[in-house]
């Protein structure tokens, strides 16, 4: 006896879903992470066991996975690539420095949006009181 097509493309795309549901059960290999060999251009490095922690998140994980912490770290010092002459960035000597002229320090013009809090496109010497060379 032979099935209708109808029942056999039924009964196969039941087999088939079984067969997928199967598959989906299955766990995906453990995430393998890795430290950075090489540090990218203009950033700082900073053991994460120094510094404050500002905030941390527990990331949701499906059971049975690692669980993923993610946590902000206040610098423990600014020293370093971090201090600016800011007399000398200020080209234009309008008292601010803006963002072109930040251009001129890789980490100030990386933090730049982070540091002009009111979006004014320049930094002035009070947003940049950590940054300033004595």
């Amino acid at each position: 006896m032979t099935c209708p097509f109808p029942a056999r493309l039924a009964l196969s795309l039941l087999l088939g879903a079984g067969t997928f549901a199967a598959f989906a059960q299955q766990r995906p290999a453990p995430a393998v992470s890795t430290p950075l060999t090489e540090v990218p251009v203009n950033v700082r490095e900073q053991p994460l066991s120094s510094g404050r922690v500002t905030h941390a998140v527990q990331v949701r994980t499906e059971p049975g996975q690692a669980p993923v912490t993610i946590r902000s770290i206040q610098p423990d010092t600014v020293a370093g690539n971090y201090r600016i002459d800011f007399t000398a960035l200020d080209l234009d000597g309008d008292g601010f420095i803006s963002r072109a002229e930040a251009q001129a320090n890789p980490a100030l013009a990386d933090e730049f949006n982070a540091l002009d809090t009111a979006r004014r496109g320049k930094l002035s010497r009070e947003q940049l009181a950590g940054w300033l060379k004595p």
